[in-house]
């Protein structure tokens, strides 16, 4: 554990150093996770800042990035590893030219570590340079259940078995954080071997002070009529209620337009950078703006 992160505080405050507001129960999970070399489970909706842990993590240990992004079909190919089959069908044929035809040997020279092509997982158990990566396992409930149970042995025991190579582990185990949004429920096998934490959206404070943090050249009155109204939105029947990346999109976007208030007919104009699906951008329209205008102090 670096000499930066030995107290929760100090996961706390260096959290807020790099623009990441968090409360003090995801740092002691952070905190816990880095002390125990135990893989953090995450979970909440879309847009909440999940991701973004893995990468403030990153830097603040000054340590390689590693992602996986998961999707429905996600395999060990694509996950683990693969071999450069047409580098050793290349190589063969440089055997063969070359009078070396024993299959023995041959085998052993294209299943070698050369002709190895390393993923996301291999990557992070396997490294070289001393310092045990930030592995991010995003979005895990998109792949597959049949992933989930191969991620046991991974998260076990942070080692890789290629039949052709043997066993591969980790020298130390890398800082993992694993994500999901939860569109489907993840195996308790797997959680067991986790830290576990939810990630709500945040309160109004907590999403202005990270609005303020992640936009200072916003307005402090448009960033609190933003968040107000954000806040107010999260209220109504949408498919997809907007999180805080959602947010800070918004504020961006009406910043760049030199925006000092709201006002309905802007936020008629800008919905779609707040709000991804028709429906709910027509619901807000005709519905949602004008009433949740007229409740926010200032505006209008």
């Amino acid at each position: 554990m670096t000499m930066q992160l030995q107290s929760i505080d100090d996961v706390q405050r260096e959290l807020a150093g790099s623009n990441y507001v968090c409360e003090r129960s995801l740092a002691t999970a952070i905190f816990l996770s880095l002390k125990l070399q135990r893989p953090l489970f995450l979970e909440g909706e879309a847009g909440v800042g999940k991701t973004e842990i893995a990468k403030v993590l990153s830097a603040l240990l000054d340590r390689p990035l590693i992602r996986l992004q998961c999707y429905e079909g996600l395999d060990v190919n694509s996950a683990v590893y693969e071999w450069n089959y047409s580098q050793q069908m290349l190589q063969i044929r440089l055997l063969e030219a070359a009078g070396h035809v024993n299959l023995e040997s041959a085998r052993r020279e294209v299943f070698s570590p050369e002709f190895l092509l390393k993923r996301p997982l291999l990557q992070a158990i396997d490294y070289h340079n001393g310092k045990p990566p930030v592995l991010l396992i995003d979005e895990l409930d998109r792949a597959d259940e049949e992933f989930e149970a191969f991620l046991l042995e991974v998260l076990s025991d942070f080692q890789v078995t290629i039949p052709e190579l043997g066993t591969i582990k980790a020298p130390t185990p890398p800082v993992v954080i694993i994500t999901s949004n939860r569109t489907r429920e993840i195996h308790d096998a797997l959680k067991r071997r986790c830290l576990y934490h939810w990630i709500d959206y945040p309160d109004f404070e907590k999403e202005y002070g990270i609005v303020l943090a992640k936009v200072p050249t916003a307005p402090e009155s448009l960033a609190r009529q933003v968040v107000a109204f954000v806040q107010e939105l999260r209220r109504e029947e949408l498919y997809k209620l907007p999180g805080v990346a959602e947010t800070l999109d918004w504020i961006t976007a009406l910043v760049a337009l030199d925006q000092e208030s709201l006002t309905e007919e802007i936020v008629n104009d800008t919905l779609g950078v707040l709000l991804k699906y028709r429906d709910d951008i027509d619901h807000t329209q005709q519905a949602a703006v004008k009433t949740i205008l007229q409740r926010l102090p200032g505006v209008m």
